[in-house]
Order: C-alpha cells, then sequence, then structure tokens
C-alpha cells in the first residue's frame, strides 16, 4: 500500500492502550485534527521499538503541533498493555 500523507484514512474502531487503560477508540474521536499513524509489526519484538520510543519521546513537541500519534499493530490491546508495563531495559516500551 503507497503512504496516503494528507489524505483521508479509512474509518476504523479498535481496542487501544491510553495512557495505561483499555479504550475502544476510533478515527472519528480524532476528527478535525491532525493524526499520525504509525504501523508496526508485532510486540515484543526488537525490529521496531527505538521508532516507538522515538515517537514516545517526541509527544510533546506533536501535542504542541496539535497531532496526536497512534501505534498500530495486529497485537491485541491485552499484548500492548502487558509490552508498556515492561520496563524498557527489559525490552518494554
Amino acid at each position: 500500500m503507497v503512504a496516503r500523507v494528507q489524505r483521508p484514512a479509512p474509518a476504523f474502531k479498535a481496542a487501544a492502550v491510553v495512557e495505561g487503560m483499555f479504550k475502544d477508540i476510533s478515527l472519528a474521536d480524532y476528527l478535525g485534527e491532525w493524526v499520525i499513524l504509525f504501523f508496526y509489526p508485532m510486540d515484543f519484538t526488537f525490529v521496531c521499538p527505538t521508532e516507538i520510543l522515538a515517537f514516545n519521546d517526541a509527544l510533546p513537541q506533536f501535542e504542541e503541533l496539535g497531532a496526536s500519534v497512534l501505534g498500530v499493530s495486529t497485537d491485541s490491546q491485552y499484548s500492548h498493555f502487558a509490552w508498556a508495563q515492561q520496563p524498557r531495559k527489559q525490552g518494554g516500551i
């Protein structure tokens, strides 16, 4: 699939982990806002944690610009929660 920069993303709903809590979200929740969607293959892999951590560390800058950042993978919200709870030095995010 080709990147769709500055084009509407298809509508979606998903179970998510937001600030340590389970939450159902949809793209419609962000209507009228800038949204950065980044996709990664799986939790608990060494393929992309550096990019995820970089996005997380840059969140204040994105928020200053009025943008929300959403990470998307095929894992369940339970896997996301477990990965987020694990310390960074032990492979967590």
